[in-house]
């Protein structure tokens, strides 16, 4: 049993701690807003603490799953951030979807105190996470990964080690540029039928057991079609995922045109109001005969 400290308890962090937990490990948690923190230690037990400092301090390994650069930040390298109370040779995991800048800069931070670093965002969604089947991207060194693996396999089905510090969230761009293609493909795709008013059950059989069957066809079509979107990945997150992509983009020199299409596209799910629903609501901006 390890002694583990979970920071941030949102729709991906909550689960993948209780799994921690349900593995047998003595979990402390923090998360920003106390009220989390208060019912995850009232449904799966462990501590709560009042700062990531706290909550660090005597940690085997420190996880985090946090909304961007600057909660990362926050909870690591700031004032209170888990970092400075870190003991020498504990590791750090990330499961936050962030830039692979900050990734790169806390595991020069953490070389200089001792700390194994591994920045790991995962892809699998909050449904993945519930029933600990995540994939898992790593960047990190190969001393890092030794010890992050174990623990990493109470919550997920893969875990695939891409290289140095930064690695995993390059890769996790990759990731979000396929998803932001696929899913507008499907989008336009099911409008496409609704307007040739065709039967949707039936197209649905016919295409998706060929080279148009995507995850996002598998999984959205029939929700899509019934204009249900409160579940899953939300645009606000696509669009953060997608900024984080095109701005490595032009550091490394790639061409993202279709990405940058469709963040346009997302900007309008964005302005329907469709923000804090799921990615599938980008079907909005189509128009519906």
């Amino acid at each position: 049993m390890a002694k583990l400290t979970f920071l941030g308890l949102g729709a991906m962090g909550a689960p993948i701690a209780r799994h921690l937990a349900g593995a047998g490990h003595d979990v402390t948690v923090y998360n920003r807003t106390r009220a989390k923190a208060e019912a995850w230690v009232d449904a799966h037990g462990g501590r709560l603490a009042p700062t990531p400092a706290a909550a660090a301090e005597d940690a085997d390994a420190v996880f985090s799953c946090v909304g961007a650069d600057g909660d990362l930040e926050a909870v690591t390298l700031r004032k209170d951030g888990c970092f400075a109370a870190m003991k020498k040779g504990a590791l750090f995991v990330d499961h936050t979807t962030a830039s692979a800048k900050i990734a790169r800069q806390l595991a020069v931070e953490g070389k200089d105190r001792g700390l194994l670093v591994v920045d790991a965002p995962v892809s699998g969604g909050q449904s993945g996470a519930e029933a600990g089947t995540l994939s898992i991207m790593c960047g990190g060194s190969d001393k890092a990964m030794a010890a992050a693996t174990p623990l990493m396999q109470a919550y997920s089905s893969r875990i695939v080690h891409i290289g140095g510090p930064g690695a995993g969230q390059t890769t996790k761009m990759v990731n979000q540029i396929c998803i932001a293609g696929a899913m507008q493909s499907a989008a336009e795709a099911l409008r496409f039928a609704q307007n040739a008013d065709l039967d949707l059950d039936k197209v649905f059989e016919a295409v998706s057991g060929g080279a148009a069957a995507s995850w996002y066809m598998l999984n959205r079509w029939k929700t899509m079609s019934e204009d249900s979107f409160d579940f899953g990945f939300a645009v606000d997150w696509m669009r953060k995922d997608l900024s984080i992509a095109i701005e490595e983009a032009r550091s490394n020199g790639a061409a993202l045109p279709f990405a940058a299409l469709a963040d346009q596209f997302y900007g309008e799910a964005q302005a329907l109001g469709c923000g804090r629903l799921d990615i599938s609501s980008v079907v909005k901006r189509l128009p519906k005969t």
